[in-house]
């Protein structure tokens, strides 16, 4: 089973800048993306063989999530718990495990959203925590958090801003800790300078100065099936580029 996940920065701009081309040539089982920044109904994507379910923010414009799987699952929610106006987390139950697409909230510059942030890492780890004694879970998405100093370029200059606060870093510690696995560490777990998000500032792509933000963490007990976890940094589009999971699970 083969899964993308990519952060498109607004959907219908990267439908543009060739995401049917991408997507189709990956042959994917589930396409998750984030940031999609629109309603449902505002673009056509035109992707043969697979469902689509969009996940939106109230606010117009603003964040969102959305998936294009090839079977039909057994249920499909949209949003957990209290987060529920921005759209940021699609979950699938299939008949072997949960599949769940998240943006995770940015803490902003200067952290105006630290609080918030902390409430949305505390909920969804105990969310996948009631879902995984159920079923094994595989949780994608842009996740807002280069977990290690060996996930940026600039770890030192950047120590305590958005995506690399010790706040941050300590919740996705708890998380791995509460029976999760970073599957691109877990088959790489010396590589460096391979990231998933480059600013658009200060040619920062051209000179591969990148975060690894973009993950796909599942269940311990997955770890063996894992077979392939990769970040595609030649894929164009977006100022972040899709990461791919191939995981030994019948669908």
């Amino acid at each position: 089973m083969k899964l993308i996940s990519w952060n498109v920065n607004g959907l219908r701009a990267c439908l543009k800048k060739g995401f049917t081309e991408a997507m189709e040539a990956e042959d994917a089982d589930f396409i998750c993306i984030q940031e999609t920044k629109m309603q449902e109904g505002q673009a056509d994507v035109d992707l043969p063989g697979y469902q689509q379910v969009f996940c939106s923010a109230e606010k117009k414009g603003y964040s969102g999530t959305a998936i294009f799987m090839r079977k039909e699952p057994i249920s499909v929610k949209k949003n957990f718990g209290t987060h529920t106006d921005e759209g940021r987390a699609i979950i699938l139950e299939y008949e072997n495990f949960y599949l769940i697409n998240v943006y995770v909230p940015n803490a902003q510059q200067g952290l105006k959203r630290i609080d918030y942030r902390m409430q949305w890492e505390d909920d969804l780890r105990e969310y996948l925590q009631e879902l995984d004694k159920e079923k094994p879970v595989i949780l994608c998405g842009d996740m807002n958090v280069a977990h290690e100093e060996i996930d940026l370029k600039n770890p030192k200059t950047n120590r305590g801003n958005a995506g690399f606060s010790d706040e941050e870093r300590g919740k996705m510690t708890e998380l791995l800790g509460a029976g999760f696995t970073d599957t691109f560490r877990y088959l790489h777990p010396d590589a460096t300078g391979i990231y998933s998000w480059w600013s658009y500032r200060f040619h920062a792509r051209d000179n591969n100065a990148g975060w690894r933000i973009d993950y796909f963490l599942v269940s311990d007990r997955l770890q063996e099936k894992i077979q392939k976890a990769e970040i595609q940094t030649d894929i164009f589009g977006s100022d972040h580029c899709p990461v791919e999971l191939d995981i030994d699970l019948p669908l």
